[in-house]
């Protein structure tokens, strides 16, 4: 595995990619960090002994070990890595929770994130595209790979103009075991790559007893993926010479397998032994070179260990495009986000606006088009719909982006939104949110409206790792119905309910779950608001002042102008925290769910709670 990333590391670097987004499992994880990222040999002692990677004051519990990871713009440690080439490449190493394979879309979503910001910023050439300077790397487990519905999720939004990264290579650390699970009993296929063939997705298989071979494998990987920007296959034929985890005896399950693993010299011992032959030059006193070596190696981990008994923490700083934010220990506190009526109504408007000789359709434009024109004028009875395109309007105007993704978000599941115009003859998509202009705001916004593949976890997902990449995005994914959710449980759980308490990670994703007892059968009437308040930590009292500092924000806004200013709100606040949003349905078009435009006006927020006198 270390010589396939070294590889794939100094190929990057040699073609001009800048930053790898890398997600990987637990396995081989702590070597990684030690011997190709740089990681501080003390305080990976110190997490051994059991002490937290975080300072005590830091509102953060800390993971396992086997979770360590490098960040690139969340904590205070980089990796930058020269080979020779170009500028140094930077490095990082994604945070995982123990579900394998759930990193893989989080670093799809991040590796998107970064390079749409290089272009956005004109950090590179005019003629970049997607995938010419962020590459993301993709490790799994042979078991995990074939077994988890999330592989098939992610390399299904691979190549999809909304989710594409430009490629991802893929690294399966085949031990031809699952725990315990033999192959035979772990898949039906004959390899475990097969899954790849539903994206036609090339497979290079190879031995991993053989370095060299590995080195060539995964430099034949990196041309594929940089050439044509298409994800790939590397099949790291392997073994596992221990057990699962330090207590685990392989032998009671696979004895066949473990007697010939323990017969069986290590990959170091039969490369060193290779090279003694075909290349003596290497070591001039033979195995005396050798074990110099790793004497010297080893008194190196011996002096990392007694420092790590006086090793601390260093202070966790948000820096890169999180510069400027702060990981908060109190929420409390109101945001102003009320907006200059004029400019409410001019955004009102544009946000219906098509292109001349644009042929829409005539249902659009009698019941969306007209009627908010003539709201927006009145200022009276403002519906759902406007509430929300305000919302994104007038941070687009302040140079927010958005982006929100999801199935059928462009119209809306309820056809209540229409974010996006098709001309009827042509088919021809417009959004004109992104043909907004205005002399008084240098720069605009763009809102990306990502229709999805019909998947929960790995869109999900990747929406994480957009927005833990770049706190200037409101990214939002929208469930068709509330209930949809669950497809993607496991990333509500692992990352965005405890990512900021495990790892400091923070994030502003909002969800938007459609929820109400009105129709549609009884899977899709409830959002089930009760999961999210048991998996919510805070103690909620509206008139407490004490600090509060909630792992997420749970609103259920009755009216258009709360959803106006809870969603400028998670831009406005100098923090990021997830937001979850039931919003309605029938209450969408109801005559009483309405708000004057007064209400999103100057010196007005979100409150918590209405009171009707």
């Amino acid at each position: 595995m270390m010589t396939v990333l070294d590889t794939i590391f100094r190929e990057s670097n040699r073609v001009g990619i800048r930053e790898i987004v890398l997600g990987m499992p637990h396995r081989g994880r702590l070597n990684l960090l030690a011997d190709l990222l740089q990681f501080p040999l003390a305080s990976l002692f110190h997490k051994v002994k059991g002490n937290n990677e975080f300072l005590d004051d830091e509102p953060a519990t800390g993971d396992v070990i086997s979770h360590l990871y490098k960040k690139l713009y969340s904590v205070a440690q980089t990796v930058d890595l020269s080979y020779g080439f170009n500028d140094k490449i930077k490095v990082s190493l994604l945070n995982n929770p123990s579900h394998l394979e759930a990193v893989n879309p989080v670093a799809m979503g991040e590796a998107r994130a970064r390079q749409m910001n290089m272009l956005d910023n004109g950090d590179v050439e005019s003629d970049c595209q997607l995938g010419d300077r962020v590459l993301c790397v993709q490790l799994h487990g042979d078991a995990a790979f074939c077994g988890q519905g999330v592989v098939t999720e992610s390399l299904g939004l691979s190549n999809l103009p909304h989710f594409t990264s430009g490629g991802s290579i893929h690294v399966i650390v085949n031990n031809q075991i699952g725990y315990t699970t033999p192959a035979m009993n772990a898949r039906s296929s004959i390899y475990t790559s097969d899954v790849g063939k539903m994206i036609a997705c090339p497979v290079i298989h190879v031995n991993a007893d053989y370095p060299e071979d590995v080195a060539h494998a995964a430099s034949i990987a990196s041309e594929y993926r940089n050439k044509f920007k298409k994800d790939v296959i590397l099949d790291m034929i392997a073994y596992r010479r221990w057990g699962h985890n330090e207590l685990d005896e392989p032998a009671f399950t696979q004895p066949n397998m473990y007697l010939n693993i323990r017969n069986r010299l290590s990959v170091p011992s039969l490369y060193e032994k290779e090279l003694m032959i075909s290349s003596p030059e290497i070591f001039p006193k033979g195995i005396s070179d050798i074990e110099e070596f790793r004497s010297m190696y080893f008194t190196q981990l011996e002096t990392y260990l007694a420092e790590s008994y006086d090793y601390k923490p260093s202070q966790t700083i948000l820096k890169g495009r999180w510069e400027g934010l702060k990981i908060t220990k109190d929420v409390s506190g109101k945001s102003i986000t009320g907006v200059d009526l004029n400019i409410l109504r001019k955004i009102g408007k544009d946000s219906v606006a098509a292109p001349e000789g644009m042929t829409l359709h005539p249902r659009l434009k009698k019941y969306h088009i007209e009627p908010r024109i003539k709201k927006i004028e009145s200022g009276k009875n403002l519906d759902w719909a406007t509430g929300e395109a305000l919302a994104f309007g007038t941070l687009l105007l302040e140079g927010y982006d958005v982006r929100i993704s999801g199935q059928d978000v462009g119209r809306g599941t309820f056809s209540q939104r229409h974010a996006m115009f098709v001309d009827q003859n042509t088919e021809k998509v417009v959004i004109p949110f992104n043909h907004m202009a205005s002399k008084d705001h240098l720069k605009i916004g763009k809102i990306e409206i990502a229709n999805s593949s019909l998947s929960e976890f790995a869109v999900m997902g990747f929406e994480y790792g957009m927005s833990t990449a770049d706190p200037s995005r409101l990214v939002l994914w929208e469930a068709q119905f509330g209930d949809f959710f669950n497809g993607a449980q496991i990333i509500i759980d692992t990352y965005i309910s405890s990512g900021e308490s495990k790892w400091l990670m923070s994030s502003g994703i909002v969800l938007l779950l459609p929820h109400g007892y009105d129709g549609a059968g009884p899977e899709h009437s409830s959002a089930r608001i009760e999961r999210f308040l048991q998996i919510c930590d805070q103690k909620f009292d509206v008139n407490s002042n004490d600090p509060d500092n909630p792992n997420i924000q749970i609103v259920y806004p009755t009216t258009p102008a709360q959803y106006f200013h809870v969603l400028r709100r998670q831009m406005h606040r100098r923090f990021r925290k997830p937001l979850v949003i039931f919003t309605p349905k029938i209450l969408l078009r109801h005559p009483a769910a309405v708000s004057e435009i007064e209400l999103m006006g100057p010196g007005t927020s979100f409150l918590p709670i209405l009171f009707i006198s």
